[in-house]
């Protein structure tokens, strides 16, 4: 496997848990995307994002843009981490909205994660319960699996983290 980082940014902390799990499997080094530098990665032979999904956006894929040079030749791969159960469909266009041009072809692996509406950011809340509100209005036979997942959450603390997420990733990383 080589020397490997795992990078990552984490909100309310699910990615953090799935980065320092993959930590103890791999015997990489884990930081956060904040504390890292250069230095920690540059002689790295693997290095692994983790972030969390936030409106199809992946937390944290601005450092492979920025620094994609500087990464050249190293194996990377990217994690995420949503609250929903995985749907292909929803990750495919997840992964073709993040991964176009220099991203292309970055392997990218899918975590469930947590929900927490009271530990929530407000604005995060609140952006979730307008969502939840005009979801209400919609008939729960055509929800999208993600959709389904927020509505059932709602109002509920609900952690999904498992392990077994990351054998892909651990296998992928194993090759």
């Amino acid at each position: 496997m080589g020397k490997g980082i795992i990078l990552y940014k984490s909100k309310y902390g699910a990615t953090g848990k799935y980065a320092n799990w993959l930590a103890e499997a791999t015997g990489f080094a884990c930081k956060t995307l904040k504390e890292a530098t250069v230095y920690d990665w540059k002689d790295c032979d693997t290095v692994v994002l983790g972030g969390g999904i936030y409106a199809s956006g992946i937390a944290g894929l601005s450092f492979l843009k920025k620094n994609r040079q500087a990464l050249a030749g190293k194996k990377l791969a990217v994690f995420c981490v949503g609250a929903s159960p995985f749907d292909q469909k929803t990750f495919d266009e997840l992964c073709a909205h993040n991964f176009g041009g220099e991203l292309q072809g970055t392997p990218c692996f899918y975590c469930r994660g947590a929900w927490n509406e009271s530990a929530m950011h407000p604005v995060d809340r609140t952006l979730c319960r307008l969502l939840q509100k005009s979801l209400e209005k919609a008939d729960p036979a055509t929800f999208a699996p993600w959709q389904q997942a927020l509505m059932e959450a709602r109002g509920k603390s609900c952690d999904w983290t498992d392990k077994k997420y990351l054998t892909p990733l651990l296998e992928y990383l194993n090759k």
